[in-house]
């Protein structure tokens, strides 16, 4: 049996249209498909965020959404420039060696965006 070829994560939104605005305009993500109430974004060749307009769609709770670049402060001058607040300016977390600041998209889903100390490897993890 071959490994996963693509990951999607869905998630509720009860206002579509401000979340593309969001999430094309302002990350620049690139809409990969228009299912009509449904929509997906290209996060990376193999990663995808899907959005569907649920009028039942509950309240962010527990959930990040978390963004790895190796440029971290590019995007938070980036994102400040286009008007975005952040929850937290970019910080080291010696913890779990990683960089990153926290932001909110339009449904309150929390974004973090880190870069890791040491990047993750390709291959099996070793637990």
């Amino acid at each position: 049996m071959s490994a996963f070829d693509q990951f999607i994560t869905f998630l509720a939104t009860r206002d579509l249209a401000r979340t593309d605005e969001f999430y094309t305009r302002v990350l620049g993500l690139p809409l990969a498909r228009d299912q009509g109430d449904c929509r997906i974004y290209r996060v990376s060749a193999c990663a995808f965020i899907g959005f569907c307009e649920r009028a039942n769609a509950s309240e962010a709770r527990g959930v990040i959404l978390t963004l790895v670049t190796d440029d971290v402060d590019a995007w938070y001058a980036r994102l400040c420039a286009q008007g975005v607040v952040f929850e937290k300016p970019p910080t080291h977390n010696p913890r779990y060696g990683i960089y990153h600041c926290f932001l909110r998209d339009p449904n309150g889903y929390l974004i973090e965006i880190q870069r890791f100390d040491e990047p993750l490897s390709n291959g099996a993890i070793n637990v």
